[in-house]
């Protein structure tokens, strides 16, 4: 089932690290502790994964993640039967395990599935909390402790495809953006190493880079970029060459942007 990943069990001994930003974690947790499914919106790599990660640990959940893709089908999600030598065997997918043990199932990018896929989705959204399973005739009713959670890139998506409304309105909703500066360069310390200012000096150009977006940058640095230029850094890794590396390259390919990109670079580690 591709693009399936499961995570540690909840219970792990130490905290994926998260900083929260405002009241995202309270409000998580009365979601969880109500049934409600939850949508994170927000840019790619400004930290929903690391913070369904987290919450996961602090709710002592198991967290089964599947990444959406186009051809992503309601059988990899639900399940499917699979022949054997002595006749067939039914196999639950990531969804109906998370259903049957009581585990958070998040749904990266969710609006990257087809949306007769999605539409599975809906009877786990509501009072009923439980799934059918058509090929089998079962009705899986969720265990205690299962969660279902969404997340998708509105800025870029919608200009593609977006989620029906009759969908949407069965999530309850955190908006994700960049940290503050202060914020994101304790993240970007935490996760590499990297010196202090050198880390305020990477979010300043994130900052920068940032404000492309009104010249046509499609996608702006994530805070995932700015730890993987600092962590190159710490490697050895001269940092403007880092920066270029890590940050611009990945970003675009065409000419006028990367060397606008570039002389921002330039003018922040002269």
């Amino acid at each position: 089932m591709s693009g399936q990943t499961a995570a540690v069990p909840g219970g792990a001994a130490t905290a994926p690290f998260y900083l929260p930003t405002g009241d995202e974690i309270g409000v998580f947790e009365q979601c969880h502790a109500q049934g409600l499914a939850i949508m994170l919106k927000g840019p790619t790599g400004c930290g929903k994964t690391r913070f369904v990660e987290h919450m996961a640990w602090r709710l002592g959940r198991p967290l089964i993640t599947v990444s959406c893709h186009d051809d992503l089908s309601a059988s990899d999600l639900i399940g499917r039967f699979l022949i054997r030598n002595d006749g067939t065997e039914w196999q639950d997918g990531p969804l109906t395990r998370a259903v049957r043990e009581g585990a958070l199932c998040y749904l990266d990018e969710v609006v990257e599935a087809r949306q007769d896929t999605v539409v599975v989705l809906h009877p786990l959204t509501d009072h009923r909390r439980e799934l059918p399973i058509d090929k089998t005739g079962e009705l899986v009713r969720a265990a205690p402790g299962f969660g279902l959670v969404v997340s998708y890139n509105p800025g870029y998506q919608r200009m593609l495809k977006d989620l029906k409304p009759s969908t949407r309105q069965r999530f309850v909703a955190l908006d994700f953006d960049f940290p503050r500066p202060e914020v994101e360069a304790r993240i970007v310390v935490q996760e590499s190493g990297i010196a202090e200012a050198d880390a305020r000096a990477l979010v300043q150009l994130a900052g920068r880079l940032r404000a492309l977006h009104d010249r046509g940058l499609a996608e702006v640095p994530s805070t995932r970029l700015l730890v993987a230029a600092a962590q190159l850094a710490v490697r050895g890794v001269e940092l403007h060459r880092a920066c270029v590396h890590a940050i611009v390259a990945p970003l675009s390919d065409e000419a006028s942007l990367v060397a606008a990109m570039r002389d921002l670079v330039d003018a922040t580690f002269v």
